[in-house]
């Protein structure tokens, strides 16, 4: 058995919590690629497709284009294990189909609103609304969160209930992500993100896998391997249907159902001696899952390859992976002795999935690599801008302030908090002050310009999460509650503990390529619906001060549009417009 390949242990347990490692026993695990295709569901897989005459990559081959539809409505789903449930999905599949592409590739997404009218909605922004409005994040993608790309600021409305009356068709809306030359090999996700709905969408499914083929799919001990999607969907239904979000307990109150591609507990049937890569995906809105693989009473061990998308320098040996909603985590598993093995979570009752290895042993078994291409270049202190310019960042909550059925706050303080409506008065009660406002900017952030964040939760209670996302560059994880991670890991999402004291966790960030406004946020979803969220602007960076000779200098640069840098989208929160000539 090989033990960790080139990352220590310490530096795992401090860094993830999305790697924390245990002892583990040798009752190793795999998959072969006809045992998961017989016996494992895997969501529908859509590739793109090259044209004639069709522009180059950098790497000389042709840009190719993933078109698919996305139809999202009501549907009735059988979930093996559960029964039938009726939710907004895409495609009428939990989750909806994986997109795989390379980078260079575009994505061509148009998405269908089958959804019924919104209700008419007056009341405050920070309040569950427009449940039947969504639009797509590409979760983890280093994309234009502007124009028709990774915008979350766009609004894909259904039809009113005049136009239903009328007959009027069902709008579409397109969505357009040139994947750039070079983005990092990896798995990423995509949900819908408008404010006020995100949380009960997801809560019933509406979730995809996106994957991004490159250079660690080519280290021959990965190739080998089967490559299974494994998506868990954390699902709050009653009687088989999302409640609908009227307050502040509303998910609280209902058990969450897990599903691993769309079933309750499905089952792989192994052959030992076999190498098999898991894409485990967190597409989760409210838990937090310490996962480990069990044998028992032990662990199997795991060979984490990548963290939120990006690679490793090196296979590392972990018996628990913490699942943040939003992570991902691909990992290795390497057969051993038949036997019934589970996929746990620290606090779900039941098994995630079944692992039954069987079968003609491999002779001799597959190996695992030594070494990854890593997926992103470190950066270190001597990178950062202006060591004076560190970032801060608090998840906040003040409890019971509010009239109900919303009585908490949900806050986002540190460095430029959102102002208070009455700055002079009790700010444990400000209606205002740190909760998302769409109209004021948070945080200015400069393109080619690297600096440090730190980030906490000062919630005293151990067992309250939060998870930090933010959108559209990954950082480096440094610092882990004070102490320094030898070597740093990056990540897109970061889950955060309470206690006495909270968690807390410092990165450095380069902000890269893409301008525009987009957000960050707690990707606890419930938490985020209610206010905990901040908008970002990305901007280019100034302009040197103006020399005696009278050359121009610097001013204000706006947010901009599309891949790279020239163009601007539509003001902060403008709907998106329906594709009625192209239905």
């Amino acid at each position: 058995m090989r033990e960790n390949v080139g990352i220590s242990r310490r530096t795992l347990l401090k860094a993830l919590p999305a790697a924390a490692l245990v002892a583990a026993s040798d009752g190793i695990l795999a998959l072969s690629p006809a045992a998961a295709a017989a016996s494992f569901p895997q969501p529908v897989v859509r590739r793109p497709r090259t044209t004639a005459g069709t522009a180059r990559t950098a790497a000389g081959r042709p840009r190719a284009v993933l078109e698919q539809t996305l139809d999202v409505r009501f549907t009735d789903t059988d979930i093996p294990g559960y029964g039938t449930a009726t939710t907004r999905t895409y495609n009428g599949t939990i989750p909806g189909p994986t997109l795989r592409v390379r980078g260079g590739d575009v994505l061509r997404l148009r998405q269908v609103n089958g959804l019924p009218p919104d209700r008419p909605y007056r009341g405050p922004h920070n309040r569950p609304h427009h449940q039947n409005t969504f639009n797509l994040h590409t979760h983890g993608l280093h994309v234009s969160p502007s124009g028709n790309a990774d915008n979350i600021l766009r609004e894909f409305r259904p039809r009113t209930a005049d136009e239903v009356e009328a007959g009027a068709p069902e709008p579409e809306y397109l969505t357009t992500v040139e994947i750039p030359d070079g983005h990092p090999a990896g798995t990423y996700w995509y949900h819908p993100h408008v404010h006020g709905s995100t949380a009960e969408q997801i809560a019933g499914g509406m979730a995809g896998v996106i994957i991004v083929e490159g250079d660690v799919d080519e280290v021959p001990e990965i190739a080998a391997a089967a490559d299974v999607v494994v998506c868990i969907n954390e699902l709050r239904l009653k009687k088989g249907k999302v409640p609908e979000f009227t307050a502040g307990d509303t998910f609280t109150a209902v058990a969450p159902t897990f599903t691993v591609n769309g079933e309750v507990n499905p089952t792989l049937v192994l052959r030992p001696g076999e190498v098999q890569r898991w894409r485990l995906v967190g597409a989760l809105a409210f838990t937090t899952l310490p996962l480990h693989l069990a044998d028992g009473d032990d662990d199997v061990t795991l060979y984490q390859i990548a963290q939120d998308g990006i690679t490793f320098p090196a296979p590392v040996a972990t018996g628990t992976l913490v699942m943040a909603p939003g992570n991902r985590a691909d990992v290795l598993v390497l057969g051993g002795d038949p036997g019934t093995y589970e996929l746990r979570a620290d606090g779900v009752s039941g098994p995630l999935m079944t692992v039954e290895v069987s079968g003609e042993a491999v002779d001799p078994p597959m190996g695992l690599p030594d070494r990854l291409p890593q997926g992103k270049p470190f950066l270190d202190a001597d990178d950062v801008t202006d060591p004076d310019d560190e970032r801060r960042v608090l998840f906040h909550v003040d409890g019971g302030v509010f009239a109900r059925p919303f009585p908490n706050a949900y806050r986002v303080l540190g460095s430029n908090p959102t102002p208070a409506a009455d700055p002079d008065g009790d700010l444990t009660t400000d209606p205002a002050y740190g909760l998302f406002d769409p109209d004021y900017v948070n945080h200015t952030l400069e393109l080619d310009t690297v600096q440090r964040w730190t980030v906490r939760t000062d919630d005293d209670r151990p067992v309250f999460h939060h998870s930090f996302h933010l959108h559209t560059n990954h950082f480096l994880v440094t610092h882990r509650n004070g102490e320094r991670l030898d070597p740093p890991v990056w990540h897109d999402t970061v889950s955060l503990a309470g206690g006495r004291p909270g968690d807390t966790f410092t990165f450095l960030v380069k902000y890269e390529d893409f301008t525009g406004r987009t957000v960050l946020h707690c990707h606890q979803l419930q938490h985020e619906d209610l206010g905990m969220m901040q908008l970002i602007d990305y901007v280019e960076p100034r302009r040197p001060a103006p020399d005696s000779s009278g050359s121009s200098g610097s001013g204000h640069h706006g947010h901009h549009g599309h891949q790279g840098r020239p163009g601007r989208p539509g003001r902060a929160g403008q709907p998106g417009r329906a594709l009625t000539a192209e239905r």
